[in-house]
């Protein structure tokens, strides 16, 4: 059974619940995937979908009547990550932020919707986060799910040569159609090869890097007003343990890429 999700510094007049059983659906990736990286209406079934699943899945992310959905990635040192659809009566967007129940603030990531803001990541930070070590019963586990949640929030010219294959693999491990995972992969990164050049570096004596987009919620050290101590420790949450694969294991898959 669902449950509801307080956010004290998330402040909307709004009901706000845990929605990561979402994550068990083929149809949630791609609509996710679709509503804030892609097109929405690109036809669901050669990735592996029905279209009854799809729109279905669609109207409940956009679903004005309905508590906004949650889902959460814990990571290092007490630190959730949050992807929340809010839905407004006249607008959808989906809102990206990190927490720590110490800040007393939010650390914006960006959002997908009307009022676009990003990027949020960089390529190392999205690893960090999809392969950091789940703190606690809450949020999602699966380093590909964590991956492909914060992907909409990736924004980075220095994007390694595997990448591809990285976001490839994690489609088709939580239920794209495998011979279609590779050519999505590519469309959702294609931007990257035009990404202005934005770049990641920390500035100052602030050890979060920040990023060179005029967009990006992160021109500025992310949680900016966070105690020096506190930003030591989300900077080292954000560094990648070397070694760590998105895909560490892989579920039950029917030949065509979908989960059982």
């Amino acid at each position: 059974m669902s449950t509801g999700v307080h956010i004290p510094e998330y402040v909307q007049d709004c009901e706000l619940i845990a929605s990561e059983d979402l994550a068990r659906e083929p149809a949630f990736w791609l609509a996710h995937v679709l509503l804030t990286m892609g097109d929405p209406d690109e036809p669901a079934e050669p990735y592996g979908v029905a279209a009854s699943a799809y729109d279905a899945m669609v109207d409940r992310l956009g679903d004005p009547e309905q508590p906004w959905p949650v889902l959460r990635v814990c990571f290092d040192g007490g630190h959730t990550a949050y992807a929340v659809y809010a839905n407004w009566e006249d607008e959808n967007s989906v809102d990206f932020f990190i927490r720590h129940p110490n800040w007393g603030r939010l650390g914006h990531l960006g959002q997908c919707g009307t009022d676009e803001a990003g990027p949020g990541l960089s390529w190392t930070e999205l690893l960090a986060l999809a392969t950091s070590t789940h703190e606690g019963s809450e949020g999602l586990t699966d380093p590909a799910e964590r991956l492909l949640l914060l992907l909409p929030m990736l924004g980075d010219a220095d994007m390694p040569g595997e990448a591809r294959d990285t976001v490839a693999g994690a489609l088709s491990h939580c239920g794209i159609r495998a011979d279609a995972a590779s050519d999505l992969a590519a469309t959702l990164l294609g931007e990257q090869d035009s990404a202005g050049g934005i770049r990641w570096a920390p500035t100052g004596d602030n050890p979060i890097a920040v990023c060179s987009s005029p967009y990006s919620p992160r021109q500025v050290p992310l949680a900016l007003g966070i105690t020096q101590d506190q930003a030591r420790a989300l900077a080292t949450a954000l560094s990648p343990a070397p070694g760590q694969e998105v895909v560490e294991h892989r579920r039950d898959e029917h030949p065509s890429g979908g989960r059982t």
